[in-house]
C-alpha cells in the first residue's frame, strides 16, 4: 500500500495461487494431526485471505508496526486458515504451525490468539469482530494513522444480533476505512444457513448505508478488484464472497460435516494427492511429539506517567458518579498529552459524562442503545494507547456484557468500566436495574481489578490513581448522594492526604468487640451502625474495602481477633463481599463468629434507604441482629 495515498498496489497472483493448494494441504495436515479443528470454512477463506495478506499495507519481520492496516478474524474458528496464511508470508515457521496446531501449551491455539504474530484479535465468541474494528478504526483516527481495517467474518455468523450494532456505528462515525469479508459458504454446524436461520446479507449491510461487493470468493482477479474498489469507498464495504466450504477437495466440498470434522490420515493422503502435495504427515508427528511447551507470557502492566492533579475535597454530601465525571474532566484538561476516551450508551447525564461530551467531543463516543457492541469496541481502542472508559449502569455495562468483557480480558485489554447505579441504589426503577452481582460476576475475570469507593473524595482519588493505570478496571458505585465519610474525630478521612492505593483497606472505626467489613454506598451506613453499637456498649472496627478481591490479610487477622466479623453489603449475598471473607477466614484457618449481610433475592422498587429497610440493611435492623448474634452466639452463622 502506498502508506501517503493509502492505496493499495496489485500483487502476482499466479505466485498467490501457487500458495493457495500449498496452504490447503498446510489447514489438512494441521487438523488431522490434531484430530480436531475447521477445515471446511478455512478451506472457502483461504483464497481472499492470502490475496489480502499479500495486499495490505504490513511487515511480517514487525508485526506489531505502527502503520500497518488491521485483519480482524472475527470467526476465530478459521484458525487453520490464519495459521496457514500467516506461516506461508514469514511471519513464523509454517512448521510450527502444522506441528503444534491445538497442542496444550502452543500459541496455535483452536481459535486465533493475539500471542500469535500477526493476530489482531482473540476471537471465537462470533459477532464481536467487527466491534473491534470499530474500535480499532476511531483509535487509528485519533492517532492519525491513516491506514485500512480489514474484517473477516462467517455468514452464519451474520444472525449475530451485535453486528447490527456495529454497521450503525461504523455510518454514524464515518469508518470508511473498514472493508468487512464474509465469507458465504452457505452452511454451519447443523447444516444450510437458510434452513438454521434465513437472513439477506446484503439487503441488511445495504439498508444500514454500506457499500456491498459481491464476488467469486475463489476468483483471485475479483478478490483482488473488489478490495481496490472498496479501499477507495467513501462509506464502509462488505465484499461478499460466494464461496464452497471444503473448496480444492472433491469430497469434502458443500459438506457441512467438514465444518468442524478433520480428516482421518486415510482421507487426508486423499486429499493431498488430490491436491497434488506430499504426504509428510511422518515428520510433523515427530515434530508434535518434540515440542516443548513455552512459559505463559507476563502482560504489560507499566503505569501511565500523568499529572493527576490537585485533589477535589468534597465537603458536603454528594453523589459519587458527580465526583468521576470531576475528576475526569479535570486529568484530561491538565494532561493535554494524554489520549483519553469515553464511551456511552445514552446516559450522559446519568453517568455524568456530558461535561467530558462537551469540552472534548472528537473524544466522546455515543453508541445509543447498543451496549455489547460498545464493550468491545472501547475495549479494542483501549489496547492503541489510549486510555479508555467505558460509562453505564450496572445491569448494562457488567450484566448485559459479560462476554464481551471476557473476550476483552483475554485480548489484554486496557479498559476501564465505570458502573453507576449498582447495588439496590438505583433510584425507584426496581429490581431490573438492581445490579446486585457485579461482583460476583467480574471476580471470575482474572485480570480485572474492582474498585467501589466509599465516598465522593475516594472516587475522586480512585479515578485520578486510574488515569495513570494500565490494566482492566471496574468501578462501581451508587446513584443517590452520599455522606462523606469522616474520622471518628470529625475530620474528612479521605483528605488531601490521602492517596488511593490498590488493595489497602481502610480502618474507619478501632474496636475490639465487633468487626464490620463494608463498601460502596453502605460505608456512611455501617459507620451508623458502629454508632448504634458503641450506645450498647460494643465498640467497633470498621473496615471499608474498597477492594474486595484484594483484602490485605492482616486487616483479616485483626478483624477476626474481636470474634465476631460482619459483612455487610447490597450485594447477592451469596456471591459478594461476604462470601470473598469467608473464603479468606477459611484459608487463614481463623475462628470467629461471622455473619453475612446482604441481598437475599430480588428487592423492590423505591428510594433506597426504603429499598435498604425493605431488604433488613437499614442500620436499626443490622444493628438488632447483631446484638442478637453477640448475646446468643451459638454456632457460626451465615
Amino acid at each position: 500500500m502506498d502508506t501517503q495515498k493509502g492505496r493499495l498496489t496489485s500483487v502476482n497472483l499466479e505466485e498467490i495461487r501457487k500458495l493457495t493448494m500449498l496452504a490447503r494441504a498446510a489447514i489438512l495436515k494441521m487438523t488431522t494431526l490434531a484430530g480436531s479443528g475447521h477445515p471446511g470454512g478455512s478451506m472457502s477463506t483461504i483464497d481472499y485471505l492470502l490475496v489480502l495478506l499479500h495486499l495490505a499495507k504490513l511487515d511480517p519481520q514487525n508485526p506489531d508496526w505502527k502503520l500497518r492496516d488491521r485483519i480482524i478474524i472475527s470467526h476465530g474458528h478459521v484458525s487453520p486458515a490464519v495459521y496457514a496464511a500467516l506461516g506461508l508470508r514469514g511471519y513464523f515457521p509454517l512448521d510450527d504451525a502444522i506441528a503444534q496446531f491445538r497442542l496444550a501449551g502452543s500459541i496455535f491455539e483452536g481459535h486465533v490468539e493475539p500471542e500469535v504474530p500477526g493476530v489482531e484479535w482473540a476471537s471465537g465468541n462470533l459477532g464481536q469482530g467487527l466491534s473491534a474494528a470499530c474500535g480499532i478504526a476511531l483509535a487509528c483516527r485519533l492517532q492519525k494513522i491513516w491506514n485500512h481495517i480489514f474484517v473477516l467474518m462467517g455468514d452464519g455468523e451474520q444472525q449475530k444480533g451485535q453486528l447490527s450494532e456495529a454497521r450503525r456505528f461504523a455510518i454514524k462515525y464515518g469508518l470508511k476505512n473498514i472493508v468487512a469479508f464474509c465469507d458465504h459458504n452457505g452452511l454451519q454446524i447443523g447444516g444450510s444457513i437458510s434452513t438454521i436461520m434465513p437472513q439477506n446479507i446484503k439487503d441488511d449491510y445495504q439498508a444500514d448505508g454500506w457499500q456491498v461487493i459481491s464476488i467469486n470468493g475463489h476468483e483471485l482477479s475479483e478478490i483482488q478488484e473488489a478490495i481496490f474498489t472498496a479501499s477507495r469507498a467513501d462509506k464502509p464495504s462488505l465484499i461478499l464472497a460466494e464461496t464452497v466450504m471444503g473448496k480444492g477437495v472433491s469430497f469434502m466440498e458443500n459438506k457441512e460435516q467438514y465444518h468442524g470434522s478433520a480428516l482421518s490420515e486415510e482421507q487426508l493422503a486423499s486429499a493431498l494427492q488430490e491436491l497434488g502435495i506430499d504426504n509428510d504427515l511422518p515428520r510433523y508427528k515427530e515434530l508434535r511429539q518434540a515440542f516443548f511447551p513455552l512459559t505463559e507470557k507476563t502482560r504489560n502492566s507499566q503505569d501511565i506517567r500523568i499529572n493527576t492533579g490537585k485533589p477535589h475535597i468534597y465537603q458536603e454530601r454528594t453523589d459519587n458518579r458527580s465526583a468521576w465525571g470531576n475528576a475526569l474532566c479535570d486529568i484530561s484538561q491538565i494532561n493535554p498529552h494524554l489520549s483519553v476516551a469515553v464511551f456511552d450508551c445514552d446516559l450522559q447525564v446519568s453517568v455524568k459524562t456530558l461535561e467530558f461530551e462537551r469540552l472534548f467531543p472528537q473524544r466522546f463516543f455515543e453508541c445509543g442503545i447498543m451496549e455489547h457492541h460498545a464493550a468491545v469496541t472501547a475495549g479494542a481502542m483501549s489496547r492503541e494507547n489510549i486510555q479508555v472508559f467505558f460509562a453505564d449502569f450496572g445491569v448494562f455495562g457488567v450484566d448485559e456484557t459479560y462476554n464481551q468483557h471476557r473476550l476483552n480480558d483475554i485480548n489484554n485489554t486496557n479498559l476501564k468500566i465505570i458502573t453507576t447505579h449498582v447495588g439496590l441504589d438505583v433510584g425507584e426503577d426496581g429490581k431490573t436495574h438492581q445490579c446486585i452481582d457485579y461482583l460476583g460476576v467480574m471476580r471470575n475475570l482474572f485480570n480485572f481489578r474492582i474498585i467501589i469507593p466509599a465516598d465522593p473524595n475516594q472516587t475522586d482519588r480512585a479515578i485520578r490513581y486510574l488515569a495513570g493505570k494500565k490494566g482492566n478496571y471496574l468501578v462501581a458505585m451508587g446513584r443517590s448522594k452520599t455522606d462523606i465519610i469522616h474520622s471518628s474525630a470529625g475530620k474528612v478521612f479521605f483528605d488531601e492526604d490521602y492517596q488511593f492505593t490498590y488493595g489497602e483497606a481502610d480502618l474507619l472505626r478501632e474496636g475490639n468487640q465487633v468487626a464490620i467489613f463494608t463498601m460502596g454506598n453502605l460505608v456512611s451506613y455501617a459507620l451508623k451502625i458502629s454508632d448504634l453499637l458503641e450506645s450498647r456498649g460494643l465498640r467497633t472496627q470498621v473496615w471499608n474495602i474498597s477492594t474486595p478481591l484484594q483484602i490485605d490479610e492482616q486487616v483479616i487477622f485483626k478483624a477476626a481477633a474481636t470474634g465476631f466479623v460482619f459483612s455487610y453489603e447490597d450485594h447477592n449475598i451469596n456471591t459478594g463481599l461476604g462470601s470473598l471473607l469467608a473464603e479468606k477466614l477459611v484459608h487463614l484457618g481463623l475462628s470467629c463468629h461471622f455473619h453475612k449481610f446482604g441481598v437475599r433475592n430480588y428487592a423492590v422498587s423505591g428510594k433506597a434507604k426504603d429499598v435498604y429497610k425493605y431488604c433488613s440493611l437499614d442500620p436499626e435492623s443490622v444493628t438488632a441482629k447483631i446484638i442478637s448474634i453477640i448475646e446468643k452466639p451459638g454456632v457460626r452463622s451465615y
